[in-house]
């Protein structure tokens, strides 16, 4: 089935359209952009080049997506977005493609963008994401897989949020957030796991406790990290709790500072 494309849309000859896409009123598909099969645009979306984006994709109004970077340095230089399958990009999101030549800001599959989200240049999105209303992230920073991002949360360029971690509300995060934690407040501080969201996942009770002790060396022992990853790395740990480690091992922004402990850290 060929693509539905309104009559107020404005498409550049360069453009390639997937099968069964949609583009709504006075949308505009910019030079070198690539739409896969199946994606929706609803109406006033902006996607410009050069932009990869994958299939399934939906675009609510008024979105901006793969314009030029807002780094100052950007000089006109051939830099890319690539979109992977089946996200959702809901009101008045922007994304930006990257600033130095031939780089790419990366965004996955299955994440779910709420409105006037900002991914910035450079930045790596993994996959199963949610980004609540007006959650931002400057450039370069790199979200794993399953992060759940506050509304009104802002992230500083370069840092790295951590597999399975949730960030409260109106936090500001200036540096990494480790796998597997809760984090609030201005500065964000580690407030303990997510329990919740591990156990909906599927945790086992035995992978709970290896990562309930990776976290308390950590945060809850008046060890430095390089103190705190020598003696876990001394004990067995599950994969998650070595994933915990090596994350805090190679962090190169350093992880935020501990805080009040959640109520439920101490729950089987």
């Amino acid at each position: 089935m060929p693509a539905l494309i309104h009559p107020t849309a404005i498409i550049d000859p360069s453009a390639k359209i997937g099968a069964e896409v949609h583009i709504g009123p006075y949308c505009i598909i910019g030079a070198d952009v690539e739409i896969g099969d199946g994606c929706w645009l609803q109406h006033h979306v902006t996607v410009m080049g050069p932009s990869k984006i994958g299939k399934n994709n939906k675009f609510f109004a008024y979105g901006s997506i793969g314009q030029q970077t807002q780094d100052l340095k950007y000089s006109a230089e051939p830099t890319w977005l690539e979109v992977g399958d089946n996200n959702s990009f809901r009101e008045f999101c922007s994304v930006h493609r990257a600033t130095s030549a031939g780089d790419k800001t990366i965004i996955g599959s299955h994440n779910n963008f709420l409105s006037y989200v900002h991914i910035a240049h450079d930045c790596i999105v993994g996959n199963h994401v949610i980004f609540s209303n007006n959650g931002t992230i400057a450039g370069h920073v790199v979200v794993e897989d399953h992060v759940i991002i506050g509304g009104l949360t802002a992230v500083h360029q370069f840092c790295r949020i951590g597999t399975r971690s949730i960030i409260g509300g109106c936090a500001k995060v200036v540096q990494d957030i480790p796998p597997f934690c809760t984090a609030d407040g201005n500065p964000a501080r580690a407030r303990g796991l997510n329990i919740v969201g591990l156990q909906r996942a599927g945790f086992t009770r035995e992978q709970m406790r290896s990562l309930r002790e990776a976290f308390r060396k950590v945060y809850r022992c008046g060890l430095n990290n390089a103190q705190a990853v020598a003696e876990l790395r001394a004990v067995s740990l599950t994969p998650e709790a070595a994933a915990f480690t090596d994350f805090v091992a190679t962090t190169k922004r350093g992880i935020i500072l501990g805080g009040k402990a959640a109520a439920d850290e101490d729950e089987d």
